[in-house]
């Protein structure tokens, strides 16, 4: 959009305005210094409009004036000033960018004001002067009657023309300064950055979430249906309370599903939105919920901090889908803190000869970490041949993530009777 000279020169006539009670201050407070009475018809004396400036500068650096500002340049210099972020408070990086604006925008603005004040009047009344006359002399030029008096009205437009290209440049320097002085500040651009990182972290932790929670009930689900399928007619008792779990995995993975997408749809989620996340002291309601026989060996846990908590749990409830999804009898889960760390571990039978049916024997065993990580493994490569390996899933790779975001190690692979999830969590943050 382009914008034209009009509304530039609108804007240099709002900081004249705002600068008038600044001036009449000045002029009245140096009228009383002087003992002598204020004159209001002139306003722009040289000595009060310098005086001034700093009075301007300190009022910007106190007042909140930088929205006005901001509108102001973006509605009338055409400015592609960026709409700054909302602060608790105003840092003073942000304090003297902002009075070094006012102050330039109510000192250019004034001088703008007064020759548009004294100039457009002065061309009129030189225009006036062939047909009216006016007096003898005039800018310290004797004003002739007649055919002489012919050359007034050419003065006066080149006035009204020096006061016109005054007020286009003087409208080009603001617009250029406006999005360095009332922009956002590098402070303010770090914090941005922070907040966009904090919710893509806290994006990308929902997506997580919403795929163990849905999968691990997805896997319930099945479960508890086959067995529900089974034993429907020789035992009706044990049916229904496979059904009660189906319902309960389907109720608790809607509400997962519910809670994030309302999330995702109001915009920016803000970083741990939503109702408090499962940790390891919900394990006995992942067990119960689950169906399967879970012998836990659950060790104390008080001073496991809450992230490592929340970590540990939801590998936990990828360990047990895995277990559920594709071994069969009980599933050992053993927690227990040893000197620093947090230990997980979870085995469960996989096959009569201990190998998850249809894999590999000599599968080698999958340990990563944030120091030792396989250097060909990725995203998508099958690691072993065990229950966390499905083909374009997220079981040992959604694991290995986690646990290299707390630095800690995991091991995935086959032992003598089945397959063995161990993994190492350290409850202290180290370089």
């Amino acid at each position: 959009m382009r914008w034209n000279l009009p509304r530039r020169w609108a804007c240099l006539i709002l900081g004249g305005a705002l600068l008038m009670p600044y001036m009449m201050t000045g002029v009245l407070t140096s009228g009383l210094l002087q003992g002598q009475s204020a004159n209001f018809l002139l306003p722009l004396q040289l000595g009060v409009f310098v005086a001034v400036l700093p009075v301007v500068a300190v009022t910007g650096l106190f007042l909140p004036v930088r929205a006005l500002e901001v509108s102001a340049a973006q509605g009338l210099l055409g400015a592609r000033v960026e709409t700054p972020p909302r602060q608790a408070g105003r840092s003073w990086q942000e304090r003297w960018r902002t009075a070094a604006w006012y102050t330039l925008h109510l000192g250019v603005g004034g001088l703008v004001s007064g020759c548009t004040l004294a100039g457009v009047p002065f061309t009129v009344f030189t225009f006036a002067v062939p047909f009216v006359g006016g007096p003898e002399r005039m800018l310290g030029i004797a004003v002739e009657p007649g055919w002489a008096a012919l050359r007034w009205p050419l003065i006066g437009l080149a006035v009204l023309g020096a006061v016109v290209l005054f007020a286009a440049g003087a409208g080009a320097l603001l617009a250029r300064l406006a999005p360095v002085l009332l922009g956002p500040t590098p402070g303010e651009r770090l914090a941005a950055a922070e907040r966009r990182a904090r919710t893509l972290a806290e994006r990308n932790r929902l997506a997580r979430e919403l795929h163990d929670s849905v999968g691990h009930a997805l896997s319930v689900v099945t479960l508890q249906a086959a067995s529900a399928g089974r034993v429907l007619d020789r035992d009706p008792e044990t049916a229904r309370t496979a059904l009660a779990a189906i319902e309960q995995s389907a109720r608790a993975a809607l509400d997962d599903l519910d809670h994030v997408l309302g999330v995702l749809r109001d915009g920016d989620p803000p970083p741990e939105a939503g109702p408090p996340q499962a940790t390891l002291a919900d394990l006995g309601d992942l067990a119960d919920a689950s169906g399967a026989e879970v012998r836990r060996e659950v060790g104390d846990l008080t001073g496991v901090p809450a992230v490592v908590s929340r970590e540990a749990y939801r590998i936990v409830q990828e360990a047990l889908t895995n277990a559920l999804r594709h071994g069969q009898g009980p599933v050992r889960l053993a927690v227990a803190v040893q000197d620093d760390d947090l230990r997980l571990e979870i085995t469960n039978e996989t096959g009569a000869n201990g190998t998850q049916r249809g894999a590999r024997s000599d599968a080698p065993t999958d340990r990563s970490g944030a120091r030792n990580n396989r250097p060909n493994a990725g995203p998508g490569d099958r690691v072993g041949a065990g229950p966390g390996d499905r083909v374009g899933g997220r079981g040992v790779t959604g694991m290995r993530e986690r646990v290299r975001l707390l630095r800690g190690d995991l091991e995935a692979g086959p032992v003598a009777d089945g397959w063995r999830v161990s993994v190492r969590l350290p409850l202290r943050s180290v370089p």
